[in-house]
């Protein structure tokens, strides 16, 4: 088993940081299940301000990339990512159109 760590930023607004926050306590089955077929047995997302941290444990399969292209073709998949975009923010630094951005692990106890 693999594990990633991802960050984002949500726009800094009450508002739409509580809405985001309501999706992400009853997230579509749909979603759910396109997590699980990637190979994801485990997600987490933290929140600090408008500051998220995202935990993934993925099976040795999984891959970003197939993820990705798999998500291109799933019409739920595609509604859910554009809604999120009202509330998410790219992290400065992160490529054009990219959201959550892979942090690097500098320790380990």
């Amino acid at each position: 088993m693999k594990r990633y760590a991802l960050a984002l930023d949500l726009v800094d607004e009450p508002q739409l940081i509580s809405e985001y926050v309501s999706y992400h306590q009853e997230v579509w089955p749909e979603i759910k299940a396109s997590i699980k077929d990637a190979g994801i047995e485990n997600m987490e997302i933290y929140k600090f301000g408008n500051r998220l941290f995202m935990v993934m444990e993925v099976t040795e399969e999984f891959s970003f990339e197939r993820k990705a292209n798999v998500d291109k073709t799933n019409p739920k998949v595609k509604e859910w990512e554009d809604l999120m975009w009202k509330y998410q923010q790219a992290l400065p630094g992160a490529a054009e159109g990219e959201k959550w951005v892979l942090m690097d692990k500098i320790f380990q106890l």
